[in-house]
């Protein structure tokens, strides 16, 4: 009886077989991890939100439209800027 065919630790990478090279086959991997999961929705709250294309993220239970990084929802970047946002309105507001 033939097992299920696994991969020990190429995981999703597995596709490309020995094509490439394991350095690129690893920073592939990390790309496509974060790429094909679902992130928590800002709105409802959900964990719904997926890629639909390069730096479009939706959400399927609000069915909002979000502009996020290329593989990642929320790019280091975008993090500082809506933290430089934050601040500076706290400091208008005081």
């Amino acid at each position: 009886a033939a097992m299920a065919k696994h991969t020990k630790k190429v995981h999703i990478t597995g596709k490309y077989g020995t094509r490439y090279g394991a350095s690129l086959r690893k920073q592939i991997k990390k790309i496509e991890i974060t790429q094909h999961a679902k992130y928590t929705c800002t709105f409802c709250g959900k964990d719904t939100v997926k890629r639909v294309a390069v730096g479009i993220w939706k959400c399927s239970a609000c069915k909002k439209v979000l502009a996020g990084g290329a593989y990642t929802m929320s790019t280091p970047a975008a993090a500082t800027v809506r933290s430089t946002i934050r601040r500076l309105r706290e400091m208008v507001e005081v």
